[in-house]
C-alpha cells in the first residue's frame, strides 16, 4: 500500500502529464513563514541565513531562505529555477523537515512552524503606518502562512496568465474551490485561529492575514499582472547598471511574472504539499479546458463576493466545518479521475488509474485526521 505522499506524488505526475498534453507546463512555487524562538539567556541571537542557504543549496532545494517582518520570524521562497510542480512539493516537504534541526544547530531550542506564534513579538503601529511604532506596546500573536503562486505556460514557453482572461478564469476556479477544500491548506485545529487573529484580539494594523475566500488584485486569492502586493510595478529588469551596481535603465515585462496568488494557508508541521500541489494542479486544468475552449471571458462571474471559511476543522454541529465541507465535495476527486480517463486513453501508463481521485481523497481524510471518527463513513 502507497504511503500518502507517494500516492499523491503519483496523482502529480497523472495531472502534469494531462497538462503537458494538453500543450503547457504548469509553474508552482511556495512560499512558507515561521519563526525561530532562541533561550532566554540569548535574546539577541539571530539566524543565519546564509548557513542555511548554503545547506539548501547543497540538497538541490530551489528556495532560499529570508528575514521576516517579526522578530525571528524567517520565510521560505521558492527559486524560478525551472522545477516541477513534483519537485516543489518534494523541496517544501523536505524544508519543513529540515528547517527545525539546522536551526537547533545555530542555538535555536524551539522552531515554529505552526499557524500562530502567540505573543510572539510586541508593539503597536502608529495610525496608517506599516512600519512606525508608537511608545505604547502589547502582545502581538505572529500569524504565519504557506502562499501558492500559480501560472502556466505555452509551448513557446510564454506567461497565459495574461492571454484571454486566462488568470481572471484561473483565479476564479480558485475562488470557488477553495472553501470546499480548505482542510488542505488549513490542516490542523489552530489554522482557524489564525483566520481571526485581526478581530478577534485588535490587530487590524499590525496584521494583514486574510480572514475569508476573496478575489480582486490584492485578495487573499490575488491575480497579479502589471502591479504586485504592494502596488509595485510586476517583472521590473535591469538593463543598465552603473559602477555602483545602481540601476540606469529597467524595463518591465510584467507577462513573465504574471500569477495567481494563493495566501489562505497556514504554517504547519501537517502542511501537507503533495496534496496542495495537487489542489493547484486541479484547478490548472480546470480553467485550460475553458482556455483552450476560448471561453475564459464568457465563463467569468460578474460578482466575486467574500465567503466566510469555516472556525472549526471539524466537528461544528452545523456541519461547516473543514471535514465536513471536504466529505461533502467531490470536485477534486472527480476532476483526477477525469485526467486519469483520458491520459488512460492515450497512453496505458495509466491504466490503472481510474479511481486514482477516490483513493486519494480517502487518503487526504485519513492523514489529516485519521483519529476522527467521521472519516469511516468514506471507507
Amino acid at each position: 500500500m502507497l504511503s500518502a505522499d507517494k500516492l499523491a506524488s503519483q496523482v502529480i505526475v497523472l495531472l502534469q502529464a494531462h497538462i503537458k498534453h494538453l500543450g503547457f507546463s504548469p509553474v508552482i512555487h511556495f512560499e512558507l513563514e515561521g519563526c525561530c524562538q532562541f533561550p532566554h539567556h540569548l535574546p539577541d541571537s539571530s539566524i543565519n541565513f546564509d548557513s542555511i542557504n548554503a545547506k539548501l543549496n547543497h540538497h538541490h532545494i530551489e528556495a532560499t531562505l529570508v528575514p521576516e517582518y517579526w522578530q525571528h520570524q524567517w520565510e521560505y521562497v521558492s527559486n524560478f529555477a525551472g522545477q516541477t510542480p513534483l519537485k516543489e512539493a518534494q523541496n517544501l516537504a523536505f524544508a519543513i523537515n529540515k528547517l527545525p534541526v539546522w536551526f537547533a544547530e545555530q542555538g535555536v531550542y524551539d522552531t515554529l512552524i505552526k499557524p500562530v506564534v502567540w505573543s510572539g513579538d510586541e508593539g503597536k503601529l502608529a495610525l496608517g503606518s506599516k512600519n512606525i511604532f508608537t511608545p505604547e506596546s502589547r502582545a502581538v500573536h505572529i500569524p504565519n502562512a504557506v502562499q501558492i503562486n500559480v501560472s502556466a505556460l505555452n509551448a513557446d514557453g510564454e506567461n497565459i496568465i495574461s492571454d484571454q482572461y486566462f488568470g481572471e478564469y484561473l483565479q476564479q476556479c480558485f475562488i470557488n474551490t477553495s472553501l470546499a477544500c480548505c482542510l488542505l491548506y488549513l490542516p490542523e485545529p489552530e489554522a482557524y485561529e489564525r483566520l481571526v487573529l485581526k478581530t478577534k484580539y485588535g490587530l487590524t494594523d499590525e496584521l494583514c492575514s486574510p480572514s475569508d475566500i476573496s478575489g480582486g488584485h490584492q485578495g487573499s486569492i490575488a491575480l497579479y499582472k502589471k502591479q504586485g502586493k504592494h502596488n509595485q510595478p510586476m517583472g521590473v529588469e535591469a538593463l543598465i547598471l552603473d559602477q555602483f551596481q545602481q540601476t540606469l535603465v529597467e524595463q518591465q515585462n510584467w507577462q513573465k511574472t504574471a500569477r495567481i496568488e494563493h495566501r489562505l494557508g497556514a504554517s504547519s508541521r501537517q502542511y501537507n504539499p503533495f496534496f496542495n500541489v495537487i489542489f493547484a494542479l486541479a484547478n490548472v486544468l480546470d480553467a485550460l479546458e475553458i482556455y483552450l475552449e476560448g471561453k475564459c471571458y464568457q465563463r467569468l462571474n460578474v460578482v466575486q463576493a467574500n465567503e466566510s471559511l469555516p472556525s472549526k476543522m471539524s466537528d461544528d454541529t452545523s456541519g461547516f466545518d473543514a471535514l465536513s465541507l471536504f466529505e461533502q465535495s467531490n470536485w477534486l476527486s472527480h476532476r483526477v479521475n477525469r485526467s486519469a480517463a483520458i491520459m488512460c486513453a492515450v497512453d496505458e501508463e495509466y491504466i490503472n488509474c481510474g479511481d486514482l481521485g477516490n483513493i486519494l481523497k480517502h487518503t487526504i481524510i485519513n492523514t489529516l485526521l485519521p483519529n476522527n471518527k467521521l472519516h469511516e463513513k468514506l471507507l
